[in-house]
Parts: C-alpha cells; structure tokens; sequence
C-alpha cells in the first residue's frame, strides 16, 4: 500500500521565497526586507506571485519525502524528473527473501488475470531463491579455495549471488525511496504528474505528495495540480476530457 511521508521541509519557507521575491525589486537588503514582512503580507504577496507564475525564488526551498509500497514501474518513472535527489532500496545488497509486490488495479478486479499475476510473482521468488542458492555456493566454495575466512566468504558470495539473481524480479516488485526536490521542481512534477494522462500508480503518489505539501504551505501550492487546473489542457486530442471535474477536485482539494 502506497506510503507517503513528507519527512522533511525548509521551515518558514513562505516567508523566505517572499524574501528573495522582493530583493529583487528592492533597494534596501535582506535583513530589512525581513524585518518589514509580516504574516499578512507574506500570505498576501506569496499569493500574488503564484498567481502571476513567478516560479524562480521558489527554487529556494525544499522537500524530502519518505516513499513506501510503490513499484519499480513507478520508480523508474520518478527518477526522469532530473532536478531531484534520490536514495532507493538497493536490490543489489538487500535480500529479498519474500519480495512485496505491485498488483495494478486493473489486474487486480479481474479474478483470471489476477491468479496469473500472483502465480508469476510466486514463481519470481521461487527462481530467485533457487538461483541465489545455485550461485551462492559456486562463489562460496571460489572464496574459500582463495584462502579467505568462512565469514568473508559468505558475504562475498552473498552480495554476488543476489546481485546477478535480482535481474529476475519484475517491475512489480515493490520498493523503498527517499526523494527530495525544490518547490519549483514539484511544480513541474504535479503538472505532468497529477494529470489524468499520468501512469495511474504514479498519479496516486503527486496526488498524495501535493496533499502533504498543502498541509504546510498552502499558499505557495494553492494552484497545483495538472495544468488544466489554470489553464486550457495541454493535452490536445489526448485530453481525457475532464478539465472541469479535475479542476474542482484539485481546487477543493486540501
């Protein structure tokens, strides 16, 4: 099940991108400028700059997310938007001795389709296990024949064998991620993401990440979403063709 936890974010960060903002109209400095915004104005000014898609001094904070129970299929997606920092769980040192997986929805509300799925899953497990253990002790008994300790060479083999045999999980398999972005970044990952175009599993994360991010500054992300949200949908002929109900839902949204 999908797991979002914004475990991280630039604390008073309204007021800091209001900050750079205004430097870069203002004679006086940073320290005045400060000085002089209060609450209201930074709810005030904030507002006016989303609203005139000022993006660039939005760049000055960032978000760290804590990302559980997604696929492999969406990770791989994930890590195309470039301005972005990521740490995922590695397959090449983690065993997976009962790998966690991904059943898409329209797999899973087909009862033929979703026995097929599952047995695949099962029979991935099985061969990686087998294969681990095929590899393990070619490596093992090498490492020992080369002189090494019964504990070095365990876990030579070990990290050996399950990197070769992960190349049998699928897509579906479930991963771990940490990913951290600046607000302009997420930006443009709502755009693409939250749309209704967008691989469903991964529309499901921006849509959860959006939410996380409101809760703390609501006004910097008060018109994020797909782009038809703000404007004509960019999707021409591919439209899905529900600009008006995406629009209220990412509206009312919290």
């Amino acid at each position: 099940m999908l797991k979002v936890k914004l475990l991280r974010y630039t604390p008073d960060g309204e007021k800091l991108v209001a900050s750079a903002a205004k430097l870069c109209y203002s004679p006086v400095g940073i320290d005045e400028i400060e000085e002089s915004l209060d609450e209201e104005k930074v709810e005030s000014f904030l507002s006016l700059l989303m609203d005139l898609n000022h993006e660039s001094p939005i760049e000055h904070i960032s978000f760290t997310f804590g990302i559980e129970g997604v696929s492999r299929t969406l990770t791989h997606q994930l890590v195309r938007h470039r301005i972005a920092s990521f740490s995922q769980q590695s397959q090449r040192y983690v065993k997976l001795e009962q790998f966690e997986y991904i059943i898409p929805p329209n797999i899973s509300s087909n009862k033929s389709a979703k026995e097929l799925f599952i047995k695949a899953m099962e029979d991935d497990q099985k061969y990686y296990n087998e294969i681990t253990e095929i590899l393990f002790q070619e490596h093992y008994n090498k490492y020992i024949n080369q002189g090494f300790s019964e504990k070095e060479s365990k876990n030579k083999a070990e990290k050996e064998s399950i990197e070769d045999a992960r190349y049998i999980f699928p897509n579906a398999c479930e991963t771990k991620i940490v990913i951290t972005m600046n607000a302009r970044s997420l930006l443009n990952f709502f755009n693409l993401r939250c749309c209704n175009r967008a691989q469903w599993e991964i529309r499901s994360l921006a849509t959860s990440m959006l939410k996380e991010v409101r809760k703390v500054y609501p006004i910097l992300f008060k018109n994020a979403g797909p782009r038809c949200v703000n404007g004509p949908c960019p999707e021409g002929k591919m439209s899905c063709g529900k600009m008006v109900e995406v629009r209220e839902r990412f509206r009312t949204s919290e």
